[in-house]
C-alpha cells in the first residue's frame, strides 16, 4: 500500500474519533471540546475526596472513560450531570454492588462544581 495513503486515512480515522467524542462534549459547550474531559476529572477527584479517599472509596469504571456513550454521564440544563456509583476499593472487580451514589453537577466548561446533588447510599430511581 502507497505510504502516502495510509498515512491519510491514519489521519482520517483519528479525524473521526475526535469528532464523535467533541459532538457529546458540544452538547454541554459548543466552544470547548475538552470540556467534557475536564468535567470528567473533576467529578471523579470530587467523589474520591467526599467518600473518603482512594484508600476507602473507588469511582466505578465509567469514570475512568470518555464522554462519548457514558453511562454516568448525562446533560441537563447545559451542564455535565454526574451519576456515580462506588464502593471500596475492588467492589467492581469482585462483583459486589455498589455502596455509595454520588451525583454531580458540573459546569459546561469542565472547571466547577455546580452542585453536590446527593452522596450516600445507592438510591432506588
Amino acid at each position: 500500500m502507497n505510504h502516502r495513503l495510509l498515512i491519510i486515512a491514519a489521519g482520517l480515522s483519528a479525524f473521526s474519533l475526535t469528532t464523535v467524542s467533541i459532538g457529546f462534549a458540544n452538547a454541554a459547550n459548543d466552544s470547548d471540546p475538552l470540556a467534557a474531559r475536564r468535567s470528567i476529572n473533576l467529578a471523579r477527584g470530587t467523589a474520591v475526596k467526599l467518600n473518603g479517599g482512594l484508600s476507602a472509596y473507588r469511582p466505578a469504571s465509567c469514570m475512568f472513560a470518555g464522554a462519548t456513550d457514558n453511562p454516568c454521564l448525562t446533560i441537563e440544563d447545559g451542564a455535565f450531570l454526574f451519576n456515580i456509583p462506588g464502593g471500596p476499593p475492588g467492589w467492581e472487580q469482585t462483583g459486589d454492588p455498589p455502596s455509595v451514589q454520588t451525583i454531580l453537577k458540573i459546569a459546561a466548561d469542565g472547571r466547577s462544581v455546580l452542585d453536590e446533588v446527593y452522596n450516600g447510599p445507592p438510591q432506588n430511581n
